[in-house]
């Protein structure tokens, strides 16, 4: 029982990278300009996409390890 608990405890380390992106799109300014263009678009629109893209890299990882592995016979 006990090694439950600390197991859960360092999965939910994990939870912090989901701060990454909030971050990364909470002060406009540092990325609201338009050089450098990336295939004719500017920075402010590509760098948003690019979060989109990581944003959900990082979900899916805190998913895969922060879900509870459930064992046969309904125990967890």
């Amino acid at each position: 029982m006990a090694q439950d608990a600390s197991s859960s405890n360092g999965s939910k380390h994990w939870l912090w990278l989901l701060l990454l992106p909030f971050i990364a799109m909470l002060w406009v300014p540092w990325y609201n300009r338009i050089e450098p263009q990336l295939g004719g678009f500017p920075f402010f629109y590509w760098y948003q996409l690019l979060w989109v893209l990581i944003s959900a890299v990082i979900t899916a990882l805190v998913y895969f390890k922060t879900k509870k592995t459930h064992k046969p016979g309904g125990s967890q």
